[in-house]
């Protein structure tokens, strides 16, 4: 993936820096938010997601505005659409992957998550119009099933409306993610587009919380207001970071190479607690074939993208030699000539 660095305009250090930064911001929130929502009590997803949200369009407000109105009016009249899907998709992937947690079970809802980078390549032809080798593409399938097979912890139950609203979160997820690309590629800066989404997002996933937490927040807030207040607040700077170096990712590395980064990640932390958090025992055969297969397509998709950027510069640089070569003899032919 280095050679992206350079069509990218990165270097290699900074490129890198992004990608460390990717993955520790990624597990760093999602840690927040298991121990917030699973341990700590605080219960009301679609409220953390809209504190996020709000906190986002807050801090971004100084820095966005300082373009003036009509740079912005300007600037959404021929965004707007892009905008409005981006936020959508983004409030859809978090509403209905957390209605369908209710019927459905945790392993079987992270084996159908884990086909983003499929569904991720897919959106790509359609919306962006890039498609991938046959090589790439199957490397992206051993990936996507290794990782199912590793996080498969035997229990597959769901109710088909469940399932369905799961396979659409995922399908939304990956959507964000293109449109994404495609409108920081017309020259929609990071800053603007996260300013942009939040109100967006956030107009979206109010009706959730009016429907499925409102009450039952009124009765815990009164007893909680300092904790909600931390969890609330230290979990939004961290999306703020995340959503900001999420978006740097998309445009400088590719919607499906970022999914195939956070896959990757969800490996190395099968390993980690393997390795690290004496977890080794509940390794089943099954978890070790699926991290082998999964490193396995990582490996060979990482393969692939290097060499194809090899390739793909290499001939304009013969071309260019070849062709000076050509005019150097022609020009030298014709003084001969005329000689």
């Amino acid at each position: 993936m280095a050679a992206a660095a350079e069509s990218s305009g990165l270097t290699l250090g900074l490129y890198m820096s992004l990608i460390i930064a990717y993955l520790f911001l990624n597990s760093s929130l999602n840690l927040i938010n298991k121990w917030a929502l699973g341990h700590a009590g605080f219960r009301f997803p679609f409220l953390l997601t809209s504190c996020h949200m709000l906190f986002g369009f807050c801090v971004l407000a100084p820095v966005a505005l300082r373009d003036g109105w009509e740079s912005h009016r300007a600037t959404l009249r021929k965004q707007w659409r892009g905008v409005a899907c981006i936020g959508a998709f983004l409030a859809l992937n978090i509403a209905l992957s957390n209605i369908s947690l209710m019927d459905i079970s945790l392993s079987l809802n992270q084996i159908i998550r884990s086909a983003i980078p499929v569904v991720a390549c897919v959106l790509s032809i359609v919306v962006e119009s890039k498609y991938p080798s046959p090589q790439e593409a199957a490397s992206l399938v051993v990936l996507s099933c290794g990782v199912m097979l590793a996080v498969w912890q035997g229990t597959v139950a769901g109710k088909p409306y469940a399932i369905a609203l799961s396979v659409a979160a995922t399908v939304s997820n990956a959507a964000m993610m293109t449109f994404s690309s495609k409108l920081m590629s017309e020259k929609l800066d990071v800053v603007r587009l996260t300013f942009y989404v939040a109100p967006v997002s956030l107009t979206c996933l109010a009706p959730f919380f009016w429907i499925y937490e409102r009450e039952s927040f009124a009765a815990y807030w009164p007893s909680h207001q300092e904790g909600a207040g931390l969890i609330m607040l230290v979990s939004s700077i961290m999306a703020i970071a995340y959503n900001l170096v999420h978006a740097l990712m998309i445009k400088n590395v590719s919607v499906v190479a970022t999914t195939v980064l956070g896959e990757f990640k969800i490996i190395c932390l099968l390993v980690l607690s393997a390795m690290l958090l004496g977890e080794g025992s509940e390794f089943t055969f099954k978890m070790t074939l699926g991290c082998l297969l999964a490193m396995g397509g990582f490996a060979a998709y990482g393969h692939i993208k290097i060499k194809a950027a090899r390739e793909g510069v290499k001939p304009p640089l013969l071309a260019t030699s070849g062709s000076a070569d050509r005019d150097l003899e022609t020009q030298l032919l014709k003084k001969g000539g005329g000689a």
